[in-house]
């Protein structure tokens, strides 16, 4: 159902800006709309809050003297991190007391376990398998739709992306650079077959139909699943309908690389931009650390929102401490 504001129709299912039929409407009005949606989805959002990390509440003044600096440079190039993804449910790894390794000492699966372990393999497309119907439901933020907003007016002149969620896509703002990939795509690391994570599903379901009726009571309220030994090993992994290869998510592993063609447009997006901005991010990894220190090469300000100390704050002009959904929204660029 969609509600309708002065020409804007607004879906109060998922928030996204469908329609925008008034070009002169003022700033105040679309950050009234992003707020009326973040407080529309508060109490559905309780679950997923409980994946933010600790944090101090931004005052009006701190916000001020943010959008005072902000407003200094029209074309922001975006980078985002877990950070912006952990109000819709989604957990990040690092977070002190909420990340995935400090509440279950979690590591990730790296490339060379995936391509050179079958037992590797079979585990994690079991545990997968088990938590897509909880990821693949996650909806956008009022940091997403902020985003989106800005790409929209183009004080967002790029906007890229270390997660793997899809939910700047699902904002619909405008492009979006998945530095590591999507977890929404699957590929073949035989040959050129791709197909979506939802058509993948489909086939699991198929091929393991005794699973896919135990699956559901292994989740847990955070979306992660705890697989005894013989659940995974009964689990059955097609391969490649193409070639018989193995079947992979279109994401970077631990231990890949970013594909050159990407980073290369990443770092011409941060050349034509008059500041880098950082939300969401630790910048742990260098391959979007490497774009911080690509800015501080080409004298372009490198700007940071996130909740704690980031690998990048020696470099930053400006680093606001804060949560991106209770901060992006309220901004009037």
């Amino acid at each position: 159902m969609c509600a309708s504001l002065k020409g804007i129709h607004w879906s109060t299912r998922t928030g996204n800006c469908l329609n925008i039929q008034l070009q002169h409407l003022r700033n105040y009005c679309v950050t009234s709309l992003l707020r009326r949606h973040s407080a529309a989805t508060n109490a559905a959002a309780t679950e997923a809050i409980t994946f933010v990390p600790r944090h101090q509440d931004t005052s009006t003044a701190e916000l001020a003297e943010f959008e005072r600096v902000l407003r200094r440079f029209p074309r922001l190039a975006v980078i985002t991190g877990a950070g912006i993804s952990t109000e819709s449910g989604v957990p990040d790894y690092r977070s002190a007391e909420v990340g995935l390794y400090a509440r279950r000492g979690h590591r990730p699966i790296t490339y060379q376990e995936f391509v050179s372990s079958e037992p590797a393999r079979r585990r994690y497309w079991a545990r997968n398998f088990a938590g897509w119907p909880r990821f693949s439901s996650v909806q956008p933020n009022a940091a997403h739709h902020a985003l989106a907003v800005w790409q929209r007016r183009g004080r967002c002149s790029s906007l890229v992306t270390q997660n793997v969620d899809g939910l700047h896509t699902v904002a619909a703002g405008g492009e979006v650079t998945e530095l590591h990939g999507s977890s929404h795509r699957v590929r073949c690391l035989g040959c050129d077959f791709t197909q979506s994570r939802h058509q993948l599903q489909r086939v699991l379901e198929r091929a393991n139909p005794q699973f896919a009726a135990e699956a559901p009571a292994a989740l847990r309220p955070d979306g992660d699943v705890e697989l005894d030994q013989d659940q995974v090993g009964r689990f059955v992994v097609p391969p490649c309908p193409d070639c018989g290869g193995l079947l992979m998510p279109d994401i970077v592993f631990f231990g890949d690389s970013v594909p050159r063609a990407r980073v290369d447009s990443v770092r011409q997006a941060v050349a034509d931009a008059d500041a880098l901005l950082v939300v969401g991010s630790s910048l742990h990894v260098y391959s979007a650390y490497r774009h911080v220190l690509q800015a501080v090469e080409l004298d372009r300000p490198v700007l940071i929102l996130n909740i704690g100390p980031t690998r990048g704050d020696k470099h930053a002009f400006y680093k606001l401490d804060g949560r991106a959904g209770l901060v992006l929204p309220r901004l009037r660029l």
